[in-house]
């Protein structure tokens, strides 16, 4: 290849990844991403009003219930809510939308525990987002690996950002690459694409250049050979580098690399510090198994 053609691909390489950097902000950012979240509230059999969301909130043996008072109202798939309405039973990592005016409120299960997470396009947060910073992409760490399957898919228990909350994921293999002649492994969970994988982990600039607690690399369905491309220069912040009022995974014990990952997105700016401690006789039950999200998605 000549120097002029290795530019050009280079040069392609980088606007490729600015795209993916670019829509991953837009939907951090967006009038209901992450950076827009006001409250992260753990329901009980207590009907509880907050002060960011119309309604009085629990959570029974039947799902998650409001209670909306006279001239307040949800829409939830075009239909609009009054009065008392059931959302039954939310499985683990799924969430409901309901709209209020400009805002939403999230209606979700993580952990085993319900909880409602509005979603309000004029929090500070949000507003005072100027973006996340990262290394320059590199083509050098764009890596051939290959996928390992295990016998069986095995549950996996990973800490979470949260005190007290615990996930579980179904590992179905894990990757495995070289990296300055040392052959390296990674447990993957299940992606969001068909077929397609996702990787947790932290590496020796965590802490120091790059958020602590972990990064997200997601990873393309393995051929039929099981190659697989592991593109570290998208190794993406999970909504905790931003907020406390996420619930994000940890890595499991295996992914926490001891070499360096010059790549990727770095530390965003210091989240709003909140409450991330599940509180004391909430409405707990065995965390479910299931497919990765970005905030245990």
């Amino acid at each position: 290849m000549t120097a002029q053609a290795a530019e050009t691909d280079r040069a392609a390489f980088a606007q490729e990844w600015q795209e993916w950097h670019e829509q991953k902000e837009k939907v951090l950012a967006g009038p209901h991403g992450f950076l827009a979240i006001t409250g992260l509230h753990w329901l009980d059999a207590t009907p509880t009003r907050f002060p960011d969301a119309p309604g009085t909130w629990s959570s029974t043996a039947d799902g998650v219930v409001v209670e909306l008072a006279d001239g307040e109202e949800l829409t939830l798939e075009g239909q609009v809510l009054r009065g008392r309405h059931e959302f039954g039973v939310i499985e683990e990592r799924a969430s409901l939308f309901p709209a209020s005016g400009d805002a939403v409120i999230e209606v979700a299960k993580r952990g085993g525990y319900d909880i409602v997470r509005p979603r309000h396009p004029e929090n500070a947060l949000r507003l005072a987002f100027t973006g996340t910073p990262a290394y320059a992409p590199d083509p050098r760490w764009a890596l051939a690996g290959r996928y390992v399957p295990f016998d069986v898919p095995r549950p996996t228990t990973v800490g979470a950002a949260v005190e007290g909350l615990q996930h579980v994921y179904d590992a179905p293999g894990q990757v495995e690459f070289e990296l300055d002649g040392t052959t390296l492994r990674l447990t993957a969970f299940n992606g969001h694409a068909p077929g397609s994988l996702l990787v947790l982990l932290t590496d020796a600039t965590s802490g120091v250049t790059t958020y602590a607690a972990n990064r997200a690399v997601s990873i393309d369905a393995p051929d039929a050979d099981g190659h697989v491309l592991i593109d570290f220069n998208r190794a993406a912040n999970l909504p905790c580098a931003y907020t406390d009022l996420a619930t994000c995974p940890l890595p499991p014990a295996e992914n926490r690399l001891r070499v360096a990952i010059e790549a990727g997105e770095k530390t965003p700016t210091a989240p709003v510090l909140t409450s991330r401690s599940v509180p004391t006789g909430g409405a707990a039950s065995a965390p479910a198994e299931g497919t990765a999200g970005h905030d245990g998605p």
